[in-house]
């Protein structure tokens, strides 16, 4: 059921109907979206805290810019709730990450004010200059801006666009919304840098009155302003040690300035929209604004489930019968128990620590762990310089941004051969973040690089004992792969054990097909038969690379209906690399692929998206029946 917008909130459908209003209503706007999105998220679980923060900045931004004529690029996008909310999709917004309803972020897609599609940081920067030159070629008149958070600023991709920024001549604002958070806190000398602008009182002192001057200089020509604007970069060069970062890069820096002060914002907006060429400016945010809950536990309640509107608690289901660990905890107490056995493991996130659980051994641990920021590029070859120096690391990733390393993967680590572990929380279908977020390429894209282990876990047990082989001498560079969310072990912890690489094991026997499967779908061929109505072997092959060799001669001797299942796109992936066995010995046997088709998959629950994709117990239970063309039985009579 969708909520009820304010009064003035409730006739604005588009930005032309804000656009509309006096500037004196602006401030009630921005109060009646901010309890738009509180309530609607309340009860329908997304990106929380982020929103919240540029409520004031999304307003300003749509009150004083042509969109969509002028473009607007959110990084990543947890932020753009209350963007999507003021461009045409109020309505429907009760729908947002739900199975056919609208997407958790822009896309262009779903609506032309989402001008880039987004998911993965630091991409705005570079994305709003093309869109700027673009413009220029086509003779357009727009302006192009950037939103981008600090944690997102952390990322190199993003300094990289602002390097090529400065040398153009680029109609671009770049907003760098500074709240000192990603999902957990931002570490780095940039985070101590922005902290330095922004509590610095002697530049503070003196920046209103230059910024004032600079907002008048504009009717006495390009001439004045330029001279104004030298003053003031002067002003933060002499002022601020460090303050010319982004001067010095050529690009015109203003601020910083009260995020949350809706009449500055928009006076400011007005000024910096007839400033040509390329300018940052610098707003200072709260992530969680206007609801104190998410102010003050701001990690939290960057996505915090259902909860309680009023008073802000949790509504954490406890059931009668508690699922099984996270896959993620069972990693985070698991490299805590290792690491206390070998000196020589090191953890590394590139701004996941409590989203992979890194952040247990970080409290216990914290000068054996390193959260880089966001910067995948940069934890996969510092991971290549520890253990290129003997060390072990394990680098934490989500699987959807391991994609932004691929060549550190195989430059820095595979070539040469460097016992590096890289564990992939989220690897396939994660849910309702949808396309940008889904794990579905690593078994494909990680397969065909040479001294690779790719590994992925049934079970809670077998992830725990990965991680104990992966460790081990001259293990060279390891992939650990397995999924968001629960597994089926509750005692899981168990005395670690050497699961050789390349070597599988037999769930059970059958006569009829075998299924070979890897990783935690497997638990999906056992929920199929759990009642054994067919009379089929079962395979946990555990390795995609190298494949257990000796388990496939079998399979193909024996067998002549064999069904494989994964969690990972089925072009290129474990499949694939069974059909390259079977045609590489001459075998000639029927197999049926199973796994994530060659389309990008929406977003929805996990359960709804598996059974999209075929791999769900019950599409299982109908492929196996249709394979093998005969009545089932049950085996216990």
């Amino acid at each position: 059921m969708p909520s009820k917008p304010g009064k003035i909130l409730e006739k604005i459908d588009y930005p032309d109907d804000l656009r509309k209003l006096p500037e004196d209503q602006l401030p009630q706007v921005c109060k009646e979206l901010r309890q738009f999105i509180i309530d609607e998220v309340s009860l329908n679980p997304g990106h929380f805290g982020a929103s919240l923060g540029v409520v004031e900045l999304t307003v300003a931004l749509h009150y004083i810019f042509d969109t969509p004529r002028d473009l607007i690029v959110w990084d990543v996008g947890h932020q753009a709730y209350g963007h999507k909310i003021l461009t045409g999709r109020k309505e429907v917004f009760h729908t947002n990450r739900k199975y056919k309803g609208i997407s958790g972020f822009p896309t262009p897609k779903e609506s032309e004010y989402d001008a880039f599609g987004v998911g993965h940081s630091s991409t705005s920067i570079s994305a709003a200059l093309g869109m700027a030159i673009g413009s220029q070629f086509n003779k357009e008149n727009r302006r192009v801006i950037a939103v981008i958070g600090d944690g997102s600023m952390t990322g190199g991709m993003a300094f990289e666009g602002l390097n090529n920024v400065a040398s153009t001549k680029a109609n671009i604002l770049v907003i760098l919304n500074d709240n000192n958070m990603a999902i957990d806190p931002n570490t780095g000398s940039l985070s101590e840098y922005l902290i330095d602008i922004s509590t610095s009182k002697t530049y503070n002192k003196v920046k209103d009155d230059v910024w004032r001057m600079l907002g008048k200089v504009s009717r006495f020509g390009p001439n004045a302003q330029a001279i104004a604007q030298k003053i003031n970069a002067g002003i933060k060069t002499i002022v601020l040690r460090n303050s010319n970062l982004f001067q010095s890069l050529g690009i015109r820096y203003f601020g910083p300035i009260d995020g949350h002060d809706i009449v500055q914002l928009t006076k400011v907006l007005r000024d910096l929209k007839n400033i040509p060429g390329p300018k940052i400016l610098h707003c200072k945010t709260i992530k969680g604004k206007g609801f104190k809950q998410a102010e003050i536990s701001q990690t939290i309640y960057h996505a915090p489930g259902l909860f309680d509107k009023k008073t802000g608690e949790l509504f954490i289901t406890k059931a009668e019968n508690p699922d099984p660990p996270k896959f993620q905890d069972v990693f985070g107490e698991t490299i805590i128990e290792l690491a206390e056995k070998n000196h020589k493991i090191i953890g590394i996130t590139p701004a996941m620590a409590s989203g992979c659980s890194l952040n247990l051994m970080m409290e216990k641990m914290p000068e054996r762990t390193f959260d880089v920021g966001i910067a995948e590029q940069h934890a996969v070859t510092f991971s290549a310089g520890l253990a290129a120096r003997g060390m072990i690391p394990f680098c934490n990733i989500y699987s959807t941004f391991m994609q932004r390393a691929y060549d550190q993967v195989i430059h820095d680590v595979a070539l040469q051969n460097l016992n590096v572990v890289f564990c992939l929380d989220r690897a396939g279908l994660v849910g309702s973040d949808g396309a940008t977020h889904h794990g579905a390429y690593d078994m494909a894209f990680f397969r065909c690089i040479p001294n690779l282990t790719i590994s992925s876990p049934m079970d809670e047990e077998e992830l725990r004992n990965l991680m104990y082989t992966a460790q081990l001498d001259n293990m060279g560079p390891f992939v650990i792969r397995y999924p968001r969310g629960s597994g089926v072990m509750y005692d899981w912890k168990k005395p670690f054990k050497k699961l050789q690489p390349g070597r599988g094991r037999m769930i059970r026997d059958g006569r009829d097909a075998a299924v070979l499967t890897i990783g935690p779908v497997g638990n999906m061929a056992v929920e199929a038969d759990k009642n054994e109505i067919f009379d089929i072997a079962h395979y946990d092959m555990r390795y995609v690379k190298p494949l257990d060799e000796k388990i496939l001669h079998e399979v193909f001797t024996k067998f002549k209906n064999i069904i494989t299942i994964e969690d990972g796109v089925i072009s290129g992936g474990f499949g694939s690399a069974v059909l390259e066995f079977m045609n590489d010995n001459g075998y000639h046997s029927k197999v049926v692929r199973l796994g994530i088709p060659d389309k990008f998959i929406e977003h929805g629950s996990q359960q709804q998206l598996r059974k999209d994709c075929g791999i769900d117990a019950e599409n299982i239970k109908n492929t196996i029946q249709s394979l093998i063309k005969r009545k089932v039985y049950s085996r216990a009579k």
